[in-house]
C-alpha cells in the first residue's frame, strides 16, 4: 500500500507539473509593450532565450528553454529581427521565431521627392548598413520600400531604381499617340515637372497637356520648379525666385530656354508619369493658381491675363502683396 501511495503521489505531482508547465507555456508573458529582438544568424535556442530575457519578452531564459523543449513543435528558429507583441506567451514567441515572420521596416519616398532627399531618407533609416551615393535624379520610383535590419542601403536603393525602370518600361508601350515626348527619358523629365507643378491629382493630365502643347509650339515651359532646381537641387527654396534667376541659363531653367530641362527635377510618381503618357485632350497653354490649391487654365494669353489678375486680387486680399 505504501508503494501504491507513493506512485499515486508521483503521478499527481507529474500531472500538477504538466499543468503548471502548460500554463507557463501558454500564459501571458511579462512584456508590457511590444519589444524588438534580434536573433543572430546561426543562433540556437540558448542564445535566443538569452536575447529574449534581455529584452524583457520572457522572465527566465532557462525556463523558456525547458518549456520549448517539452512543449515546442521541434521547428527551427530563424534568424532576423522580430517584434514580440506585448504579453506574448512562450508558445506564441516560439511560433513567431519558427515562422520567420521578421519585422519589416519601411523607407518612404514621397511623390516628387528630389534625389538629395531620397539620400537623406536612406541615411536616416534605422537598421540599414553601409553608405550610398545620391541617386540620379528621376531614377527612383516613389513608394514605400520594406527592409530588414542588416540590409544595406545600396540594396534598398537598387530596388527603388529597378521599380522605376520596370514601371516606365511597362507604361511606355501603352502611351497615347502623338504625345509631345519622344523617349521614355523625356517622359520622366516632363513627369517630374508636372509632379512639382500641382498637388491636385485631378489636374495632372491637364498640366501635362499644357506642357505638351507648349513643346509642340516651341514655347518655353516657364515652370518655376525648373528655376529652383539648379539652386537647391530640389530642396525648398524658402524665398521668392529672383529676377536674375529667371534669366539664368543652366540647362534646367525653362524660362530662359525652350524645350525640356536637361534632366528630371525630382522623382515623379506613377500618376505623373501616366499623365504625361496620357495627357488630357486640352488646347490650354497657360495656367495660374486659383486660390484653392489648384489652378485655372486658359487657351489664350488674354484669358490667362484675366486669370492672373484674379489671382493677384486674391493675394492682395490675403495681405500677400
Amino acid at each position: 500500500m505504501r508503494k501504491l501511495g507513493c506512485l499515486v503521489l508521483l503521478i499527481a505531482a507529474a500531472v500538477l507539473a504538466a499543468i503548471v508547465g502548460a500554463n507557463m507555456w501558454a500564459g501571458a508573458g511579462p512584456a508590457e509593450r511590444p519589444v524588438a529582438v534580434v536573433v543572430p544568424q546561426g543562433a540556437g535556442l540558448a542564445r535566443t532565450a538569452t536575447e529574449l530575457e534581455k529584452a524583457g519578452a520572457i522572465r527566465s531564459a532557462s525556463r523558456f528553454r525547458l518549456l520549448a523543449r517539452v512543449f515546442g513543435g521541434g521547428g527551427s528558429i530563424k534568424a532576423g529581427e522580430y517584434e514580440i507583441p506585448a504579453g506574448a506567451s512562450a508558445k506564441e514567441i516560439v511560433g513567431l521565431l519558427e515562422s520567420g515572420k521578421v519585422r519589416q521596416r519601411i523607407v518612404v519616398v514621397a511623390e516628387g521627392l528630389p534625389s538629395v532627399m531620397v539620400h537623406d531618407a536612406l541615411m536616416r533609416a534605422d537598421g540599414l548598413s553601409g553608405g550610398v551615393a545620391v541617386p540620379a535624379e528621376g531614377s527612383v520610383l516613389p513608394d514605400g520600400y520594406a527592409y530588414q535590419r542588416g540590409d544595406t542601403r545600396a540594396q534598398v536603393l537598387a530596388r527603388m531604381q529597378a521599380a522605376m525602370r520596370d514601371y516606365v518600361a511597362a507604361a511606355w508601350p501603352k502611351r497615347a499617340q502623338n504625345i509631345a515626348v519622344k523617349t521614355p527619358q523625356e517622359a520622366v523629365v516632363l513627369a517630374s515637372v508636372v509632379e512639382k507643378e500641382t498637388g491636385k491629382p485631378g489636374e495632372r493630365t491637364t498640366v501635362a497637356a499644357v506642357y505638351g502643347n507648349r513643346l509642340r509650339l516651341g514655347m518655353p515651359l516657364q515652370a518655376d520648379p525648373t528655376v529652383i532646381y539648379p539652386i537647391t537641387r530640389g530642396r525648398p527654396l524658402g524665398r521668392r525666385i529672383r529676377q536674375s534667376e529667371l534669366h539664368a541659363k543652366n540647362g534646367y531653367n525653362t524660362y530662359a530656354s525652350a524645350g525640356l530641362p536637361v534632366g528630371p527635377i525630382a522623382n515623379p510618381g506613377r500618376a505623373s508619369i501616366d499623365a504625361v503618357l496620357h495627357p488630357a485632350n486640352s488646347s490650354a497653354l497657360y495656367f495660374v493658381a486659383d486660390g484653392t490649391g489648384g489652378h485655372v487654365f486658359a487657351d489664350t494669353l488674354e484669358q490667362h491675363n484675366r486669370n492672373v489678375a484674379k489671382w493677384y486680387a486674391i493675394r492682395r486680399a490675403r495681405g500677400e502683396m
